[in-house]
Formats: structure tokens, C-alpha cells, sequence
């Protein structure tokens, strides 16, 4: 039976309890508040569910990582970043990248980021743990993504293209910072072809795990009028280089 989260405050099954069939259902119930949020992603543990569906709680076997120094820049992007008139901006149309990315996409009209999800995720956006990365081009945005960042680790929950390889240009602007100021991994969750072309890879759960205990605090993040006690490598230097590195 599917453990139902009832308790006020955040606790987890240990991921090793996850189904098998869906692959990483952990746990259902709890809350989407930013307690409830980062500890989860501390733990390996993020949420997905519809809108007819409770707060769902997954830890797949296997997940997708992508390390930034393995992020594969074809010839063509390489093209299209030099040329492609370009702006990257961090963290100035958050709310738009997530509705974006919320749109129905080809023949589905569906998707998992609910209303609910949009405002939790806002909310962290507001405290200074959930992050946009958006590309514009001739006034308009046209790509972009976001996800949460903690320590050397950035959380990737979605993207979006309204131009050719405009959510590939918000990737390499956001690899090639974390390469280059000190961050580790992008937590892809789930395996796609798509980002398997772009270098992703599939590492165990308890691998996955296991880099998180290693480059997060053990303890649980506090939450003050900055909401999280700075990690061993903080995720405002490479942030802070998307920032100011971003005009492509």
C-alpha cells in the first residue's frame, strides 16, 4: 500500500520503498509548502501528479543526471548561440517561463504543472531557491527553464522553445556556468531521448543519492528571511555568472 504523508512536518519512506511499477512512486499526501519541497529534493524526492490526483511523491531507479562538463554542444547550437541574436537573462520572468512551460504541447493538452505546482514553485521563486533561466530574442522570449538550486546542484523540473533551440541555448548557458564557478550536476529526473542526446545520463538511485548527501548539508535547510543556510559550494556563484555572462 502507498504510504499517505499525514504528519506536519516533512517525513519521507526511504526511497529504497518506491515502486517499481510506476517506476519511483514513493508516497502520496503531504504538502507542497517550501519545508515540504526542499527537504524532499534534498532526499532525492520530487512531486508529480494531475490535477485529479493527490500530491504524488517520486524517486525514480534509474535517474537522469547531466553533468555540465558533458553536455554535448552540437556544431549547430555552437552556430546559433554565436549568432543567433540571443539575450539570457536569469530570474527576471520567472512566472512566464513557468506558464510556458505549463502550456498544453502538440497533441496533448495536458500536464503535471498544476495550478498548484505553478504557485509552489513561485513561492520558492520568491524566497530565492526556484530559478529561471530565459532566452529572448528581438524583444521576446522565445525559451527558457527552471528548477530549483541548492549548493552545487541545480534540481531541473522544466523546459520550453518558442524559436529552434531556444530551451538547448537557456542548457548551454546554464552547463557552461555551472562548469566553470563550481557547480556538479543537473538532476534530470527521468529518462528522454531528448536529453539523452544532449549528454544526460542514467546513474542508480542510491548513486544519485549518494551525491546528494555528499554535496548537501545533512541537516535540514533553515529557513530565515534568506530561506536556505548556504550549502558547502553556495549555487550563487555560478548562478550569479549566468547573470552576468548572459548576452549570447
Amino acid at each position: 500500500m502507498l504510504p499517505w504523508l499525514s504528519s506536519p512536518h516533512p517525513t519521507f519512506p526511504s526511497t529504497h520503498r518506491a515502486l517499481d511499477s510506476p517506476n519511483g512512486l514513493l508516497a502520496a499526501g503531504g504538502e507542497l509548502s517550501p519545508t515540504w519541497l526542499v527537504e524532499a529534493y534534498r532526499q532525492g524526492i520530487f512531486p508529480w501528479f494531475s490535477d485529479e490526483d493527490p500530491i504524488l511523491w517520486w524517486s525514480p531507479d534509474p535517474r537522469m543526471i547531466l553533468l555540465p562538463e558533458q553536455f554535448k554542444q552540437r556544431r549547430s547550437l555552437t552556430k546559433r548561440l554565436r549568432h543567433g541574436g540571443f539575450q539570457v537573462t536569469l530570474d527576471q520572468h520567472f512566472d512566464q517561463v513557468i506558464q510556458a512551460c505549463a502550456a498544453p504541447r502538440g497533441e496533448d493538452n495536458g500536464t503535471w504543472i498544476t495550478d498548484e505546482m505553478r504557485e509552489a514553485y513561485s513561492l520558492l521563486h520568491a524566497l530565492g531557491i526556484a530559478h529561471s533561466i530565459e532566452v529572448h530574442q528581438g524583444g521576446q522570449l522565445v525559451g527558457g527553464l527552471y528548477g530549483i538550486a541548492m549548493g552545487p546542484v541545480f534540481f531541473g523540473e522544466s523546459m520550453f522553445s518558442r524559436a529552434p533551440d531556444a530551451s538547448k541555448v537557456a542548457l548551454a548557458h546554464l552547463t557552461r556556468a555551472m562548469h566553470e564557478h563550481g557547480g556538479k550536476l543537473i538532476d534530470c529526473q527521468m529518462h528522454t531521448p531528448h536529453l539523452a542526446s544532449l549528454g544526460a545520463i542514467t546513474v542508480a538511485r542510491e548513486a544519485f543519492i549518494n551525491y546528494l548527501k555528499n554535496w548537501l548539508p545533512d541537516k535540514a535547510f533553515t529557513f530565515t528571511t534568506s530561506p536556505i543556510e548556504a550549502p558547502t559550494v553556495p549555487a550563487s556563484r555560478w548562478l550569479q555568472a549566468i547573470a552576468t555572462e548572459g548576452n549570447a
